[in-house]
């Protein structure tokens, strides 16, 4: 590696490994999430069937443990429910743990980046990992304008003579609209500078659901500009 592009070249070549490493940790994350709902699901079918008046919703491992202790099966329908009950719950909690084992290495991956993403309410571990996953080297983009063009969150102009309106930019990519999505959706509900920029535009008269595709907007840039600092940070230090 040293050879082929010097001492330089090095940050830049282990920082694109921990991005793929973060892309293909988060991708196997959402596969887990998605089986361990189809088995929650499962199991909860189950129990209805075995449970009088039926399971509770918001079920979990242990949950569903203890409402299994007391089942009592009288007839062979029922035994085999049972049956199914217990390979669905070891099933559970199998993904429970490759689902923890999951975000741990991601954790790992991302203090490897060295990135401050996290810093920024809202965006916990999963998050950041997608962002770097997806994004890989901010460089792609020139400016924070073809940041949210690719991240879909700059909203397309729908104005009408004298009413400015903009509506929902249905393209980029889904994953990091997504993420900005649930961020906004988390700044908005906790307080802070993210709520007063919501509020702001609410008084403004904005709607709802265009208050919140402004503050992604606004999100966006912040997020550009966090990566563009930290490339910036990785650079200084290799020097």
């Amino acid at each position: 590696l040293v050879g082929a592009g010097g001492e330089d070249a090095l940050p830049d070549v282990l920082a694109d490994q921990q991005t793929t490493i973060l892309r293909l940790l988060t991708e196997r994350r959402d596969d887990l999430v998605q089986e361990r709902t189809r088995v929650l699901n499962r199991l909860h079918a189950v129990l209805r069937d075995l449970l009088p008046g039926g399971a509770p919703t918001g079920l979990s491992a242990d949950k569903a443990a203890a409402l299994m202790k007391g089942i009592r099966p009288i007839t062979a329908t029922d035994n085999c429910r049972r049956d199914i009950a217990r390979d669905l719950l070891a099933d559970l909690r199998r993904l429970n743990r490759q689902v923890k084992n999951n975000e741990a290495e991601m954790r790992e991956a991302i203090a490897a980046t060295r990135t401050t993403l996290t810093t920024l309410p809202g965006l916990g571990t999963v998050l950041a990992a997608k962002v770097l996953g997806h994004i890989r080297d901010i460089n792609r983009f020139p400016t924070e304008h073809h940041f949210a063009s690719y991240t879909g969150s700059a909203p397309l102009d729908a104005s009408s003579g004298n009413n400015v309106r903009h509506r929902l930019n249905t393209g980029g990519n889904r994953a990091l609209n997504s993420v900005l999505h649930t961020i906004a959706v988390c700044q908005i509900r906790d307080g802070g500078r993210g709520q007063d920029y919501y509020l702001r535009k609410i008084a403004e008269g904005k709607t709802p659901s265009e208050a919140r595709r402004a503050l992604k907007r606004r999100l966006s840039n912040v997020v550009y500009r966090i990566m563009k600092r930290d490339q910036r940070t990785r650079l200084a230090h290799a020097a």
